[in-house]
């Protein structure tokens, strides 16, 4: 091998390095934004997955599902509207556990679309939801669990499962749009947002369910 042949060859392998360091480098930084935006979703998608390519495709078509939706705040008659329903399931939970759940998981379905999710299935409106509501995203999942084998939980996980949406929930209905439609609050709409759920709160009421 002539000395032009070997020093073509270093400048090939030199170049296949480079670009090899180049994608990894790529890989790790795009790892770490996933990890940065999705938090604990990550590591579950990738169970779930069971590869970390895989989990991290999914990840990123989430991401640009969700940008194509047109997504909207609630607006201040909605609202309202809906912090009364809450209420009220709040309340039928010291009679019947089990059908404050139930529609517990059916108001938070009708809230997303309200905003503009999808209806779909509960694993896509979960997907959906953990691309800008990751803190939040993960109540909507430990509260449905809990709603899907409501008839077998006890008490305490139902109260559990209240609490879980009740944080999705005050999230959902934090932001109110402006008399023009834009996100903002008046001072009548912060005034009346004050006296909705903003915060989950430990829920804790005496029932009169059978057997406890």
């Amino acid at each position: 091998m002539s000395g032009q042949e070997i020093t073509l060859a270093v400048v090939i392998a030199a170049a296949v390095v480079i670009l090899l360091l180049v994608w990894l480098f790529m890989r790790q930084r795009r790892t770490q934004a996933l990890r940065d935006a999705f938090g604990e979703e990550y590591d579950r998608t990738v169970e779930a997955r069971g590869k970390r390519s895989a989990a991290e495709d999914d990840l990123i078509e989430r991401r640009e599902r969700v940008a194509k939706l047109q997504i909207r705040p609630l607006t201040a008659s909605e609202r309202d509207g809906y912090a009364n329903d809450w209420n009220e399931t709040k309340a039928l939970f010291v009679d019947s556990p089990v059908e404050a759940v139930s529609r517990a998981d059916r108001l938070l379905t009708d809230v997303m679309n309200a905003r503009g999710y999808p209806m779909g299935d509960f694993e896509n409106r979960h997907a959906d939801l953990t691309v800008d509501h990751g803190d939040v995203a993960k109540h909507y999942f430990a509260g449905h669990e809990i709603a899907a084998r409501s008839s077998d939980a006890t008490t305490e996980e139902l109260r559990r499962a209240i609490n879980h949406y009740e944080a999705l929930f005050a999230d959902m209905t934090s932001e109110i749009a402006d008399e023009t439609g834009a996100s903002g609050e008046s001072e009548i709409d912060a005034a009346d947002r004050r006296e909705a759920p903003t915060k989950p709160a430990a829920f804790s009421t005496t029932t009169r369910r059978p057997g406890d």
